[in-house]
């Protein structure tokens, strides 16, 4: 794939992620009363529940992480698409490296999923927007992030920064 195709589907994947964090991801329904809830709202009802421990880590693997590696890859590739090394280029390709396992979007739809079936059972459950830009998320990220990134290295390697030589 070329930096282009790689920088596109960056783009979707950070459409993605905005989506999946502004619209709602399901919504729940009992005798004529309803509620949805977005992935912070999610996030903030386990901080303030018995569960508070878990809040912090749900945020960074399925909010804060993927936001991280689609900032940083976008910041980099922009650059190599121009062919010159983005400012901060190896500690962004460092914190890419190390951010890799961490993003966890499809451990997140695969509990969204099993929870809408479980309350199935219980309540009128519908999936909102914000499950199927979950869904896209999931394709994106595994897609962008799958990537070997040491090859920006090479392509970047003989292109320095103007004004900054063999930078």
């Amino acid at each position: 794939m070329s930096v282009d195709g790689w920088l596109a589907l960056t783009v979707a994947a950070a459409i993605a992620l905005v989506m999946a964090n502004v619209c709602p991801v399901i919504r729940i329904s009992l005798h004529g009363q309803h509620n949805e809830v977005t992935l912070w709202q999610s996030v903030a009802v386990l901080a303030h529940g018995a569960a508070a421990p878990i809040a912090v880590p749900a945020a960074l693997s399925v909010i804060v992480v993927p936001g991280l590696q689609i900032l940083l890859l976008g910041w980099v590739l922009a650059f190599a698409r121009a062919g010159h090394r983005a400012p901060g280029f190896a500690m962004a390709m460092k914190v890419l490296a190390t951010l890799r396992p961490w993003s966890m979007v499809e451990v997140a739809m695969l509990g969204i999923l099993i929870s809408i079936i479980k309350l199935s059972n219980v309540v009128q459950v519908t999936p909102g927007d914000g499950v199927w830009a979950m869904a896209g998320l999931m394709v994106l990220i595994t897609l962008i992030a799958s990537r070997d990134i040491h090859w920006l290295w090479g392509i970047t390697d003989n292109h320095p920064l103007p004004g900054r030589p063999g930078v």
